[in-house]
């Protein structure tokens, strides 16, 4: 089994699972978008878009960069306007930002989510692999 159930970091706020998907090859993004914006359907209109945004991407990352199935953990905080994305993968190889193996068109997908999270980054599975995981603060929250 891929990660945990529940988020709690050293200084960080408690947080409840809102989406908890295996992610395959099958895998309808459409549909994951929707589950998406149905479990977080009081979020804030730009808020949803940037979740949304990167969780499509860590997702994407999974499919085009790794064998095999991942599994995609979605969290709201509970003492602040912020929801946390885990994807974890069973490769070892770390994403890279800007550059991608696929074609000199590709590669923007960690660019996105530096650029839209509050912080994002990588870490190892105790079976092997790793979590990649990104924190998506409110557009107008203070952190």
């Amino acid at each position: 089994m891929f990660g945990s159930a529940q988020l709690m970091t050293a200084g960080d706020s408690p947080a409840a699972i809102v989406l908890d998907l295996v992610v395959e090859p099958t895998i309808n993004l459409s549909a994951m978008r929707g589950r998406l914006a149905t479990a977080l359907h009081d979020l804030g209109e730009d808020h949803l878009y940037d979740v949304v945004l990167v969780v499509t991407e860590l997702v994407s990352n999974v499919l085009d960069h790794t064998p095999g199935t991942g599994r995609l953990r979605v969290f709201r905080h509970t003492t602040r306007c912020e929801i946390t994305i885990e994807v974890d993968d069973r490769s070892p190889a770390r994403p890279v930002h800007g550059h991608s193996r696929l074609g000199g068109t590709r590669g923007r997908g960690i660019v996105v989510v530096d650029n839209v999270a509050r912080e994002w980054g990588i870490r190892p599975l105790p079976d092997g692999g790793k979590t990649v995981f990104a924190s998506v603060p409110c557009p107008d929250a203070v952190n």
